[in-house]
């Protein structure tokens, strides 16, 4: 056998794996249905997908009876039926389109697989190849006994799984390895973690209620589920996936790739994004499920529902391990012990104490933040920019408008700002490079809302946080969302400025806006403002967020959905709604949202950090995962931010194209979705503009408004360890192509 690339690393496995008694049975009946759907033997397309031994081997039934310990004979029968086909799929789809890169081949496989998925009804589509037979007989047998709204999470999660699959292969095509921000996004859906996750609901026979099932509390749920799964996965791969199959989308291979480092120290750091990814978990279940309950006033069998779902997903992560150290699938010395001590059945439990010990340090680290501490300036990066900023012709008149219209709304009071503040501030520059085309109308409402949204980021710090008011902050919430009214006018009186400002904004911008479009503007507000919940409630755990949360509730809590959506004002009549919600479009949003955000949290790092007590920061996040310094963090998230825009340059250049392709899209369309491309990057150099423009982050206006002396910078979590050896040597040098070189001109 082939020497294994690296060790193992000691996995946090918090809970005894158990097995179903129910294990023969299920291992007899997989492989009967298997050989009935002609998986096993039987070549398509000239190619034999598994003979017995491989089946065997995989042992599919032992993987089901791990992770569904509980589940009665028969629903676990069906379970591993499921899983027996997404294997096979699998492997189906290996042979037949990724090995061959058939681009065009895949996508009409995937495209009928839908087809065999009605949320109501009979299928009527004829199944051509075991794939799709064995999709009919499961669904058949799986959805009499569920709801309709399981259905279509189901549904949505079994074709996020193929679909995605094209991803893969347009990056085993291309040779490109993805970005680590990009890599989890995508290996949720592709990897089909989620679609397990629903499946749990079936094996413990307790559905999430339907009330509830959307919430940000259950989606963290099954995202850090998922995460979880897809990195051990990884982990347990890389050899068969990288070594042998030439594999590209790999989350070792990403991190080895990424940070310059070998194999062996990739997995410690895709070890350590597994465990915080469970300690995400856990601190979800207990502080956030139980309030989300009683929230929507869920009845006692849905509480319970809720909770057997929370244990099911529990279960399936000690079992998923224990199994992976098992199958012939994996690198695990051949079945044998990986980790040392003892691997057989029962003797899990006794691997707990050690894992748990291993990952103390984590968990101590993220809870150990001591506010105030003085950092000093923040030396900026070379920062990769490859787009000029452009400026607006009325940047004056709006930043007159501003001046005026926050006076009139009382948001110059002192609460929060005075009028020094909303000058040293300066939205309407932000604005400028965001709509350089605009009116002076339609400049003066992004100006106001931009002014509005900063104002409100830096409302409830202040208003709520210092006197550690959750309930205050969760009634003001409601009733901002209540001053949006979709259809009809407000109900509501505004009695606050915060609350007269969005009144009147809301007004301004809803009443030429059709009904579906004033739905996602609301829904965009409602985002942002929910999220400043989320950073209130780690600010009272003193809890610094873990990597992956923080990068996508980052999104939210920069405004990213609010400020994106102003500039598809006007698209709706020409560009469909699912193109919006197709993979290319959201990946360039999603892009240029992390890029943003990344860069707002290199220039004010010391003004939340030092001045603030604030921890919501990419660069102290970093620092606290990794447990290195600040610079070390700091070339770090320049390095993502940089990964971020090249992935957009490619999602643009070659991304956009196929999309215009693949739904035959006419010129005005795709007119209007380059020119939305052009706009997002007005929107990043823009924001990249006004950060370096604005008096908000400089440190000698942070020490004039502060009215403290300057300090010298200290450490704030201690030297390196760990990944320290190698993140001394971030960041890496870039060619700086079209750059603006902000470290001199600060």
């Amino acid at each position: 056998m082939a020497q294994q690339p690296y060790q193992l690393p000691d996995f946090y496995v918090p809970y005894p794996a158990r097995i179903n008694p129910n294990l023969e049975g299920a291992r007899a009946h997989s492989k009967a249905w298997a050989y009935e759907f002609d998986m096993i033997g039987v070549p398509q397309q000239g190619k034999e997908i598994w003979d017995e031994h491989d089946f065997d081997s995989h042992d599919y039934a032992l993987l089901c009876s791990y992770t569904h310990p509980d589940a009665t004979g028969p629903a676990l029968d069906l379970v591993t039926d499921w899983y027996v086909w997404v294997f096979y799929f699998d492997d189906h789809f290996l042979e037949l389109f990724k090995k061959t890169q058939d681009m065009a081949g895949a996508k009409a496989y995937l495209d009928r697989l839908p087809l065999f998925m009605p949320v109501e009804g009979p299928i009527t589509e004829i199944p051509q190849n075991p794939v799709e037979r064995g999709l009919v007989d499961l669904w058949n047998r799986t959805v009499p006994s569920m709801s309709p709204g399981w259905r279509r999470r189901f549904i949505g999660t079994t074709e996020a799984l193929l679909a995605e699959s094209l991803w893969e292969l347009t990056n085993i095509s291309a040779g490109r390895i993805a970005n680590p921000i990009e890599y989890v996004e995508m290996r949720r859906k592709v990897g089909g973690a989620p679609w397990s996750a629903n499946l749990v609901e079936y094996a413990v026979n307790a559905e999430v209620p339907t009330a509830i099932a959307g919430t940000r509390p259950m989606q963290v749920l099954s995202d850090t589920f998922s995460d979880s799964v897809h990195l051990r996965n990884d982990l347990f791969s890389y050899q068969r996936e990288v070594e042998t199959e030439g594999e590209v989308n790999n989350g070792v291979l990403v991190v080895e790739r990424f940070l310059g480092c070998s194999p062996q120290e990739a997995a410690e750091r895709v070890n350590d994004i597994l465990t915080s990814r469970l300690h995400q978990f856990e601190n979800t279940a207990v502080t956030e499920i139980p309030p989300l309950l009683a929230e929507h006033q869920v009845d006692p069998q849905g509480q319970l529902d809720v909770l057997n779902y929370v244990k099911g997903l529990q279960d399936w992560q000690s079992g998923g391990h224990e199994w992976h150290l098992r199958s012939s699938r994996y690198m695990n010395n051949g079945g044998k012990a990986a980790l040392g001590g003892p691997t057989g059945l029962g003797t899990s439990a006794a691997r707990i104490l050690s894992s748990l010990v291993a990952t103390a340090p984590l968990r101590i680290r993220s809870h150990s933040f001591v506010p105030h501490q003085p950092v000093g300036e923040t030396p900026l990066p070379d920062i990769y920019m490859p787009y000029s900023a452009k400026s607006s012709p009325h940047l004056d008149d709006s930043r007159a408008h501003v001046r005026e219209w926050c006076a009139q709304m009382g948001m110059l009071d002192g609460t929060v700002w005075d009028a020094r503040a909303l000058e040293a501030n300066d939205l309407p520059l932000c604005a400028s490079g965001l709509h350089p085309d605009a009116t002076l109308e339609a400049l003066n409402l992004s100006s106001d809302w931009l002014a509005w949204g900063t104002y409100a980021d830096d409302y409830y710090p202040v208003v709520f946080g210092r006197t550690r008011d959750m309930a205050g902050a969760k009634a003001t919430t409601k009733r901002l969302s209540e001053l949006m009214p979709v259809d009809g006018p407000a109900t509501l009186v505004p009695v606050t400025a915060l609350e007269r400002s969005l009144a009147d904004l809301w007004i301004r911008t809803a009443g030429p806006m059709s009904l579906d479009h004033r739905r996602d503007f609301k829904a965009a507000v409602d985002t942002m403002t929910q999220s400043w919940l989320w950073e209130l409630a780690n600010q009272f755990q003193n809890r610094i967020p873990d990597p992956v949360d923080y990068i996508e509730m980052r999104r939210r809590t920069f405004g990213s959905d609010l400020t994106m959506s102003l500039c598809r004002i006007g698209h709706g009549r020409t560009v469909p709604p699912e193109i919006y919600r197709s993979r290319p479009i959201r990946a360039m949003e999603n892009a240029a949202a992390d890029y943003a955000a990344l860069l707002n949290d290199v220039f004010s790092y010391q003004k939340e950090i030092q001045f603030e007590g604030e921890f919501h920061n990419a660069v102290m996040v970093v620092q606290n995962f990794l447990g290195c310094d600040r610079d070390q963090a700091l070339g770090l998230v320049n390095d993502l931010m940089t990964a971020r825009m090249e992935q957009f340059e490619q999602l643009v250049a070659v991304d956009l194209p196929t999309l215009f392709t693949d739904f035959g899209l006419d010129d005005d369309v795709r007119r209007t979705l380059t020119g939305y491309a052009e706009e997002l990057q007005n929107w990043m150099s823009g924001i990249l503009a006004w950060h370096a423009g604005c008096h908000r982050y400089r440190e000698a206006d942070l020490l004039e408004r502060a009215a403290q002396p300057v300090t010298r910078p200290v450490a704030v979590l201690g030297g390196p360890s760990g990944l320290g050896t190698s993140a001394a040597r971030l960041p890496r040098p870039r060619q700086l192509v079209g750059a603006q070189r902000l470290d001199g001109a600060l």
